[in-house]
């Protein structure tokens, strides 16, 4: 039986005059997998529907797609206000992820804020997204992004992510999208290709088999270990300055992140440079 290919590498593409502007900017850039933002990512307002202009999209795409849900979203909050919102916001992207066909919605994890304790905070994420789950059924994976850490963070190293996932049951319709600058600043070095490779095995036990379902593969600014979430262009940044982003090889060589789709989401200027890098090193496997 012939090995399945390695994984699709593309990028964050913006949506700005409609939906269907997504798939050019994406062939510019050499994206063969592309992530979009279907409402304000900093706002709650959904956009008006528009269901022929995602009828179009989901037929004339041919290349896996992802939906990052709003910055908003919290169920770690306290507010009754910011709950139900994030449950709406939630609820939207799934619905229109579905429409589009995506193959799933990434939403951060959260924070616990205005001193609400962890465990009261971890409680209100069973409570509120499994019901938005069962409300949209049929509907794209739901992937959660651990941050970079930091401000009452409720899942961002590799232990409390698998926390946050037992939490809500191991539920077969939740996934995980790491992302490679919030996995360095939460403190999992990723500068060599040994220690990256070593937080690919720590997060994959954490999540579990098959649960990764995405990889955000950005350079970081910032050191590891600095809870800051400062994206930089690859081989830009901590991680991959000191071998020219040759680090990030381990994502093509670890089995637990090899056939996963990768998107880079650095500055609109280095997305077609990032991408070249991500398939030379893919080739080089």
């Amino acid at each position: 039986m012939p090995a399945r290919p390695l994984a699709p590498v593309g990028a964050h593409v913006s949506v700005a005059g409609g939906l269907s502007r997504a798939l050019p900017r994406a062939d510019t850039v050499g994206a063969e997998v592309l992530q979009v933002f279907v409402a304000n990512p900093r706002g709650w307002a959904p956009p008006a529907p528009d269901p022929a202009g995602d009828d179009a999209f989901r037929v004339a795409c041919t290349r896996p797609v992802f939906v990052h849900a709003p910055y908003l979203i919290n169920f770690g909050s306290p507010s009754v206000d910011t709950l139900a919102r994030s449950s709406g916001a939630l609820r939207f992207s799934l619905e229109r992820g579905r429409a589009i066909g995506a193959r799933g919605v990434v939403v951060h994890a959260g924070s616990a804020v205005l001193g609400n304790r962890w465990d009261d905070a971890m409680a209100q994420v069973r409570e509120h997204v499994l019901p938005v789950l069962d409300d949209v059924a049929g509907g794209p994976r739901l992937l959660i992004e651990p941050t970079a850490g930091g401000g009452g963070a409720l899942a961002s190293d590799a232990d409390s992510l698998g926390a946050y996932l037992d939490v809500l049951g191991r539920d077969e319709r939740v996934g995980v999208c790491l992302d490679t600058c919030h996995v360095h600043a939460a403190g999992h070095d990723l500068a060599t290709a040994a220690s990256f490779a070593t937080a690919l095995r720590a997060y994959g036990r954490a999540a579990g088999r098959g649960r990764i379902g995405l990889v955000h593969v950005n350079d970081s600014r910032d050191a590891a270990g600095s809870r800051r979430d400062r994206h930089a262009a690859l081989g830009r940044g901590t991680i991959g300055a000191a071998d020219g982003g040759a680090a990030f090889a381990a994502l093509f060589t670890s089995p637990v992140t090899r056939r996963v789709p990768m998107v880079v989401e650095t500055a609109d200027t280095d997305h077609a440079a990032d991408i070249a890098l991500l398939q030379r090193l893919r080739a080089a496997t």
